[in-house]
């Protein structure tokens, strides 16, 4: 059954021993002949694991189609890293993408969110179901006044899109900055207590409770309730309490100009925009200065490597060894919403679709110069990251999810190694 549609650090010390001497392992970078800028070669770093090896074929395929330079890949199979792999397609130009390098990972930074607050609610530290109005300051700038149906968002709702904002009928808050300064006596950069502010003098677009419309706001306020029921950032939290206990340690918040960090992919787009972090009017590449990616930690402001996110899904896949969530809370995580389910429906920040081994749980995500994908179905975990998302070409990008769960199928003997040693 396929997936439903729709600071920096490298290998550990011991990893990287174990990447030198294994059989069959190639150091990153490590037998690339220079080429000339136009011309494009195909590079893989990572360990090579040839029962897997068909996963390199449907990546090559797939981002030659789509001009990707960078890629990444991560499998794993009951919480074992079975494949960790970077991919470049490019020139001389072209920085080699290594298996450990992290990429804006977009709106998969959701199930980050709501791993956090139902950890949270585990420990008795909060009510999922308390108005998000209760938590944190949502007082509207002068001379508005909020919908009164504003008390009926809870934290839950939020984190299942519930909450009364429709995107498609009153825009994105999170990315339309130069409306709202139009609107309001705010100047650019838009800091996040600018855009609640914002937000809570405009009406509703639905009661809440009543209709699912996917809402990055909504995350915007969920990760500032984390704030302030633990008493620091959201941040700190979520690398604490959440991807301390699984080592994932080279996960971090993004940052709107980070176009050389260490261990950063660089990201692409065709696109031009007036850039959003301060008045000047400039133009700059969409990536870089066209959103604000600081105020979207809690929808979609996370960098991770590939290999991070199956790692952190095995707070999922094997709750005892991860000691982060109880099966129960698992449960809640994954639980329908109160409008109903159906074939698929949002829990906190999974897509999910029940069936009769389990659930299958995924999410994708978008933004200029970003294409990310994370599912979870029957013990397998995969992860794949992008450098380009699409801009305007006629081919099906999510196809990534039922390319990869075929070459899931199509594995003729899984290999017993586990890589999670050399990386965590």
């Amino acid at each position: 059954m396929p997936f439903p549609p729709n600071p920096t650090r490298g290998p550990s010390r011991r990893g990287a021993l174990a990447l030198a001497a294994g059989t069959g392992v190639a150091l990153a970078g490590g037998h690339v002949l220079p080429v000339h800028a136009d011309e494009l070669t195909w590079r893989v770093t990572g360990p090579e694991v040839a029962p897997l090896a068909h996963f390199d074929d449907v990546m090559r395929e797939y981002m030659e189609a789509r001009s990707i330079s960078a890629g990444s890949l991560a499998v794993a199979r009951d919480g074992r890293i079975a494949l960790v792999r970077g991919y470049t397609w490019g020139g001389s130009d072209v920085a080699t993408t290594q298996e450990t390098d992290v990429f804006r990972i977009a709106s998969l930074s959701k199930n980050i969110a709501g791993t956090a607050a139902m950890l949270l609610a585990q420990r008795g530290e909060l009510d999922l179901d308390t108005p998000v109005q209760d938590l944190i300051d949502l007082t509207p700038l002068p001379g508005n006044d909020p919908d009164p149906r504003l008390g009926e968002v809870t934290v839950r709702r939020a984190l299942q899109h519930l909450g009364g904002w429709n995107r498609d009928l009153s825009g994105d808050p999170l990315w339309t900055d130069h409306s709202i300064v139009d609107e309001t006596d705010l100047t650019l950069p838009l800091s996040e207590e600018d855009v609640i502010a914002h937000v809570s003098g405009k009406g509703l677009d639905f009661a809440p409770g009543t209709e699912h419309a996917y809402s990055n706001y909504g995350y915007l306020l969920v990760s500032r309730v984390i704030a302030e029921v633990t008493g620091g950032t959201f941040e700190d939290f979520v690398v604490s309490d959440v991807l301390g206990p699984v080592d994932v340690a080279r996960m971090r918040a993004g940052r709107s100009l980070a176009q050389t960090q260490e261990g950063e992919v660089r990201y692409e787009s065709v696109h031009t925009t007036t850039t959003v972090l301060d008045g000047s009017g400039d133009q700059v590449p969409s990536p870089y200065g066209g959103f604000n990616l600081e105020n979207q930690l809690g929808n979609g402001g996370w960098v991770a490597s590939a290999a991070d996110l199956v790692r952190y899904c095995t707070i999922y896949d094997t709750p005892a060894q991860a000691g982060v969530l109880t099966p129960d809370s698992i449960t809640e995580v994954f639980a329908v919403p109160e409008i109903g389910g159906g074939a698929t429906h949002y829990g906190l920040g999974w897509y999910v679709r029940p069936t009769e081994t389990g659930e299958n749980t995924w999410h994708f995500g978008s933004m200029p110069g970003t294409h990310t994908f994370l599912a979870r179905s029957n013990g397998y975990t995969v992860a794949a990251l992008f450098n380009r998302r699409n801009e305007g070409d006629d081919l099906n990008w999510n196809e990534i999810d039922p390319l990869l769960w075929e070459a899931v199928d199509a594995t003729d003997g899984w290999p017993e190694e586990d890589l999670t040693p050399i990386y965590f």
